[in-house]
């Protein structure tokens, strides 16, 4: 049976833009993981939501949502977010 992954294997993947992208951002605090946001994006605007904590509370994820203007502007921001000492992943 053809799985989803094996019809997408070496497909890249296609947008319309601009469109709304949501990134998973983990960081060890929810402080530091705002401000880190906050470095990346400057004005523009976005939500961050609560996503989840980890059991021993040692990391938290938060959905950051927003509109991306086109391919290079949503790698943009998914390297500066990942590039910033205070995010330990994003997805």
């Amino acid at each position: 049976m053809e799985t989803l992954n094996d019809k997408l294997d070496g497909k890249k993947l296609e947008l319309e833009y601009p469109c709304n992208w949501c990134y998973k951002v983990i960081a060890s605090e929810k402080e530091a993981l705002e401000k880190a946001v906050k470095d990346v994006v400057e004005e523009r605007t976005h939500k961050l939501s609560h996503s989840n904590s980890s059991k021993t509370g040692k990391y938290v994820s938060m959905n950051l949502d927003m509109l991306v203007h086109n391919e290079d502007d949503r790698q943009f921001i998914y390297d500066a977010l990942k590039k910033h000492q205070d995010i330990k992943m994003v997805l």
